[in-house]
């Protein structure tokens, strides 16, 4: 167990909030900016690595740097999938996944982290701009997981990917100040 004073390297911003209630036009524009920049940011953050250092883990039995940056594409194209069902279906079931068999897939150690971010960046634009043509019913459409057993909102989603971006985003950022690279 972790003291107070010791950062919790596996949730370096802490958990994510999803709101109870619906979004403010003010808030869901907040959330969509931090989508909209999350391709920079990663760009920045892993900016002149060398492939040791991005084979390194943020955390003790944690993925590598590689693995966070190419789960990043997969997860979010996910969420824009399961986005588009949502709008296009009554609270459809969505298919979870295994996150850790996907980043131990064989892609990962040979894709160059180039092409993830390229399709980081790709799927963040069209993603953004679908999220600004939501009208406030739309943002309250839902869809079921089974793996957690409930719906959640498209602002749910929101919320919960608008963290999902940083919280990984400061996995290669908090390890960079740690280990000096």
């Amino acid at each position: 167990m972790e003291s107070s004073s010791t950062p919790d390297l596996r949730y370096p911003i802490g958990h994510a909030s999803l709101p109870d209630e619906p979004l403010s036009q003010g808030a869901r524009l907040a959330l969509i900016a931090k989508i909209a920049v999350l391709p920079d940011q990663v760009r920045a953050a892993v900016a002149g690595l060398t492939p040791a250092q991005l084979d390194t883990p943020y955390r003790p039995d944690g993925w590598t740097v590689r693995q966070v940056l190419h789960h990043l594409p997969d997860s979010h194209l996910n969420c824009y999938t399961r986005f588009r069902l949502a709008l296009t279906e009554e609270n459809p079931t969505v298919r979870p996944y295994d996150e850790q068999a996907w980043a131990e897939l064989p892609d990962v150690a040979a894709t160059p982290v180039a092409v993830s971010l390229a399709l980081l960046e790709a799927l963040h634009i069209r993603w953004t701009i679908l999220l600004r043509q939501l009208t406030d019913a739309q943002w309250q459409r839902t869809f079921y997981h089974p793996g957690t057993q409930r719906s959640f909102s498209l602002d749910q989603a929101l919320a919960m990917y608008a963290w999902h971006g940083q919280h990984h985003l400061a996995h290669i950022t908090t390890l960079r100040q740690r280990a000096g690279f």
